[in-house]
């Protein structure tokens, strides 16, 4: 056997071994590109954010066990990718809902959103604008509608509404988004009361946010959001009146539990733009609210946050693609942590999808340069995907490439 030579290393060959990158001194800015997933960031903002603000967003209700079936539900999926396909280009844009968008998700309507960062609802906003996809702002959203919209004139907006037992105060709300330039009504109508949310039940969850003595404790350890409530405009329910309680108790106060076919008809018939039913849970509903006309809905069980154990989105799509895909454009939320969650939510027949916690934790997480983040990682996820299974776009996705195990 040879001996092996030896030499000194010369200063020429290490430089193409040593990669060195310029350091990075904003903090956030260099935690925020090491996340590769949304899972990191919601690591990343469970460090950052106080625990209650962090269990609103992160917990369900009752035992949880809605939410993480919907999360096994899309872990349980089995691709079938196809080979020897020109996908050296993707093309992740398609019309939903009359208009174009980017990619085929929105952020969420999401309640209370500036107490997980003071940023809130304009950073979200803001990030859709730049990404080219929906923004949806919620009835109990902590930026005004004109305030949204001023913010970010250039994205597509829609507007999320509880029906209030004031009928005229709901309805004013609605009349201000058309007026602002919202072109979808998001009617969500699997709230009649309130979800045991035991998180924020034993953490005291409140608005404005109760100083306690565990809450005291707690914002020894996380000072910055701290300062960030403190020096920043009082937090409240910007398109409504100011609140001093539980939000259970808030909630409870402003659902209807009177609410019927009868009366979504009506309000349909108030809105000028495109109309969405959200928390459809079952296929007989989504025949139902697709006979009386409406231009689309979300299969929802509200994030696990409403009925525990209430059915999977996900596990429902391809029956209730089958009964209404033909008639009304479905889209779906719940349990999405991932691009490919998305692409399987596409092949399965989703013309679109919502995320709300992916795009909290990266709110949480960074402020807005959080919620650019999380948008590119699902981007980037989504792409690579596609080129993946041997698809360059969203049409040519089908349920033969995705099986639910």
């Amino acid at each position: 056997m040879s001996e092996i030579r030896r030499r000194v290393p010369r200063i020429g060959d290490l430089a193409p071994l040593i990669g060195v990158r310029r350091p990075r001194l904003n903090r956030t800015a260099r935690r925020l590109e090491a996340a590769l997933t949304v899972e990191d960031l919601r690591a990343l903002a469970k460090r950052r954010t106080p625990r209650a603000a962090f269990d609103y967003t992160d917990g369900a209700a009752e035992d949880e066990i809605s939410l993480e079936r919907a999360r096994q539900a899309f872990r349980d999926i089995e691709f079938h990718p196809a080979i020897l396909r020109d996908v050296s280009s993707v093309d992740t844009s398609r019309e939903v809902l009359g208009a174009p968008v980017a990619l085929p998700f929105a952020i969420a309507p999401t309640g209370f959103t500036r107490l997980m960062h003071t940023a809130g609802e304009l950073a979200g906003a803001r990030a859709a604008e730049a990404a080219g996809i929906p923004f949806s702002l919620s009835t109990l959203g902590t930026a005004s509608i004109e305030d949204v919209a001023a913010a970010a004139p250039g994205a597509r907006r829609w507007f999320q509404l509880y029906m209030w037992h004031d009928r005229d105060r709901s309805m004013a709300l609605m009349r201000r988004a058309a007026d602002a330039g919202y072109d979808t009504l998001l009617a969500t109508v699997d709230c009649p009361v309130a979800g045991a949310r035991r998180r924020d039940t034993r953490n005291g969850m409140s608005i404005p946010p109760a100083l306690t003595l565990r809450t005291i404790a707690d914002a020894a350890m996380h000072p910055g959001w701290w300062f960030d409530l403190l020096t920043t405009e009082p937090l409240s329910f910007a398109s409504l009146d100011r609140w001093s309680g539980t939000v259970a108790e808030y909630m409870d106060t402003m659902f209807d539990p009177t609410l019927t076919f009868d009366d979504l008809v009506w309000v349909k018939s108030q809105w000028p733009g495109r109309f969405v039913v959200k928390g459809i849970q079952t296929v007989a509903d989504a025949r139902a609210v697709v006979d009386r006309g409406v231009d689309g809905i979300v299969l929802s069980n509200h994030g696990g946050r409403q009925l525990d154990r209430a059915p999977v989105p996900f596990r429902l799509l391809p029956e209730v693609a089958r009964e209404v895909g033909a008639d009304t454009e479905i889209l779906l939320d719940t349990g999405i942590m991932s691009g490919a969650d998305i692409v399987a939510a596409i092949a399965l027949g989703a013309r679109c999808t919502l995320v709300g916690r992916a795009y909290l934790y990266g709110l949480m997480a960074g402020g807005q340069a959080g919620v650019h983040r999380v948008i590119d990682i699902l981007a980037e996820q989504i792409r690579r995907t596609m080129r993946l299974l041997g698809v360059s776009e969203l049409a040519e996705l089908t349920p033969q490439h995705v099986t639910q195990l």
